[in-house]
């Protein structure tokens, strides 16, 4: 197909000229499917990306947080818009937090108030250099540090007041999944969202794991301050310019534990899963119909230093359909050390396309390069 080749040539463009390693497309099409890479799985070795590799989602994991939610919703066993108090009282109040003000929905929504997690100095200083990341990259957190660090800078804003992407606040709704069902996240998670989907390629990662099932691709990153900046004089406006200068070699990041994801993102997964799962989201075949519609009940981006041209959803975006020359897009994504991954596709579930990346993100040109190319929709144009 003409489409196919065109996302070929974006592969081909992004390890040639974005700094890609190596690429994947996974794309269904009704009862059709296709499959291409471009690039390497692993530097040393010069081996080909293949189908079926597991792959860090990053943030795709706070849509099966919201699922998880949203299904509990459904059973009479909380509601969105029960306060965090209601469920982990006092654990807000600190800081000019008010627990009795954020909602579960706020939180799935990114609209809280809570200041973005990955900017507090706690973890920031951990992993900001390479140095930084070789010594603590296999540091394991708990819930309770997780939730201390959530809260530990002041908020930007009253709930609902506006939207800030915030890990700190999908650890909050992980910590109200295990009080109120009495189970483990990750149980939860198998429970309602990876087993009747027959996700057989996807689990939470346990905390002591730092490593991936075969096959997978090693993961290299160049998401690290230059040597000599100050964390704490990171803000969201900044950041960029006190990135390292592009140019050095990566470094390998295979393994590593990813513990401070939790149930913000800490999901490993396939292309082929992935597509699955957001199809079930995009199209409403897992959720009853209210709570469907409440998770693509969308917010405004603007001004949280997030995606341009989309609205974000509960765990899920939703490309602005004007800038999408109205169509409806819908999609999940993340990424972190090493890896780069998004799902985007048709509210039918019908055409859905996922790519990942053995890199961290860098910028928004490959996704809306193969966004155009496969669906032919120019994002922002």
């Amino acid at each position: 197909m003409a489409a196919h080749k065109k996302v070929q040539q974006v592969l081909d463009w992004a390890v040639a000229e974005a700094g890609v390693p190596g690429i994947v497309a996974d794309v269904k099409e009704g009862d059709r499917t296709w499959f291409a890479t471009a690039g390497v799985a692993d530097i040393q070795t010069g081996a080909r990306r293949r189908p079926g590799e597991h792959v860090h989602t990053g943030s795709s994991g706070k849509a099966f947080t919201a699922v998880v939610l949203l299904a509990l919703e459904a059973e009479g066993r909380l509601s969105l818009d029960d306060t965090v108090n209601k469920w982990l009282p006092g654990v807000l109040d600190v800081n000019g937090y008010d627990g009795d003000k954020i909602t579960i929905r706020h939180l799935l929504s990114n609209t809280s108030g809570l200041f973005a997690t990955g900017l507090a100095p706690e973890i920031s200083h951990r992993y900001a250099t390479r140095s930084g990341f070789a010594e603590h990259r296999f540091d394991e957190f708990t819930t309770e540090e997780l939730l201390r660090v959530a809260v530990s800078q002041p908020p930007v804003g009253e709930p609902g007041e506006r939207f800030e992407y915030s890990n700190g606040g999908f650890h909050l709704a992980g910590a109200i999944i295990e009080k109120v069902t009495g189970n483990g996240y990750a149980e939860e998670v198998e429970r309602r969202v990876t087993r009747p989907l027959g996700l057989t390629h996807t689990r939470v990662r346990p905390a002591t794991d730092t490593g991936y099932p075969d096959p997978h691709p090693r993961g290299y990153s160049n998401l690290f301050f230059k040597d000599g900046v100050d964390p704490a004089t990171v803000t969201p406006e900044n950041w960029e310019s006190l990135m390292e200068e592009p140019g050095l070699p990566p470094l390998d990041v295979t393994e590593f534990n990813s513990s401070l994801g939790w149930s913000a993102g800490n999901v490993v997964s396939t292309t082929g899963d992935m597509i699955r799962f957001l199809d079930a989201m995009a199209s409403g075949s897992l959720l009853p119909p209210a709570q469907h519609r409440r998770m693509w009940t969308t917010v405004s981006t603007e001004g949280g230093y997030w995606m341009p041209h989309a609205r974000y959803g509960l765990g899920v975006f939703e490309f602005d359909k004007q800038a999408a020359g109205g169509r409806t897009l819908r999609g999940v994504g993340g990424s972190l050390w090493g890896s780069w991954i998004f799902a985007v596709g048709t509210p039918d579930g019908r055409h859905t396309i996922a790519v990942h990346t053995n890199t961290e993100w860098k910028s928004w040109d490959p996704m809306f390069r193969i966004i155009e190319a496969e669906f032919g929709i120019s994002i922002g144009a």
